[in-house]
């Protein structure tokens, strides 16, 4: 594959992605109407995937299989969550954002820069003239993408279901996966996708590696940015004076199902540096087991 045609995928990609972003960024702004953030933001992802294997051409397996899991992926995520703000209201992230055009702005910035970031390892596989035979790589990955898919859907409509319960109103969400991990629609994200980076490595070369640039912003992005943190500080400031919350939060890990009586026993450095429990997403005082 010539670096000619990597620069003209990743230049339409590019191009594509901001004109998109940028259409609903003006919605936004324009009428006040953020309800379709997540759903812009899932349907790229289909679109410049299904739109690069179009244009090479070539249908290998390889190609068709990642794309194929984007769009379910897309599709799936899209629905779910453009169902789920139509029924609970409007896009509390953008709360702070909607009469600052300047911080709107920004977040749509930040959107599209997400989109094309992580789309780049089925991206580079679509615009590839390489075609192996499928290898360990490509195995591995797919599982990785199946139980990621599996868990992220599974997190989702457990606490949508939960959440739609009158009886939990004013709780938080500990049922189902959600006892092994404070967030594991986040995990499945992450992993779903470090998985699809994974099965493109049978056909990257040399510079084409940075697709790895994909899965790590996005893990940072979640641990960092937009995810786990905004979602901390919110449960914290509504459950911190509830000792069966502190309770399950000194228990339970952040983003890696694991049983809670294992996590519990675990040193608090091996919980930073393996299990991802930054300082962070502490905004209560938690004893931690040493």
């Amino acid at each position: 594959m010539g670096s000619v045609l990597d620069s003209r995928f990743l230049a339409l990609t590019a191009i594509i992605t901001v004109g998109y972003q940028f259409a609903f960024f003006l919605i936004t702004a324009l009428l006040k109407f953020d309800k379709v953030t997540d759903f812009a933001g899932s349907t790229n992802f289909i679109i410049i995937s299904v739109l690069t294997l179009v244009l090479k051409g070539d249908w290998h397996f390889r190609q068709v299989v990642l794309t194929s899991f984007v769009v379910i992926w897309g599709l799936r995520l899209g629905l779910f969550l453009l169902m789920r703000i139509l029924q609970w209201g409007e896009d509390r992230r953008l709360d702070k954002m909607r009469s600052n055009l300047g911080k709107l702005a920004i977040f749509w910035i930040l959107q599209a820069v997400w989109v094309w970031t992580v789309s780049l390892p089925v991206t580079l596989v679509n615009a590839s003239d390489s075609n192996p035979s499928i290898q360990a790589a490509d195995i591995v990955g797919w599982i990785m993408w199946a139980v990621g898919f599996t868990v992220e859907a599974t997190a989702d409509q457990q606490k949508l279901a939960f959440k739609n319960s009158a009886d939990n109103r004013g709780r938080w969400c500990n049922v189902g996966l959600w006892k092994y991990s404070r967030h594991p629609n986040y995990f499945g994200e992450i992993f779903l996708w470090w998985g699809v980076f994974v099965a493109s490595t049978s056909v990257l070369e040399g510079a084409e590696w940075l697709a790895i640039h994909g899965p790590v912003f996005l893990t940072l992005l979640l641990l960092f940015v937009s995810g786990i943190p905004l979602l901390e500080k919110s449960a914290d400031q509504k459950f911190s004076n509830r000792p069966e919350y502190v309770f399950y939060k000194r228990t339970t890990s952040p983003l890696i199902p694991l049983p809670p009586f294992v996590y519990d026993k675990l040193p608090a450095w091996f919980k930073v540096v393996f299990l991802f429990e930054f300082p962070i997403y502490s905004r209560i005082f938690i004893k931690v087991k040493c």
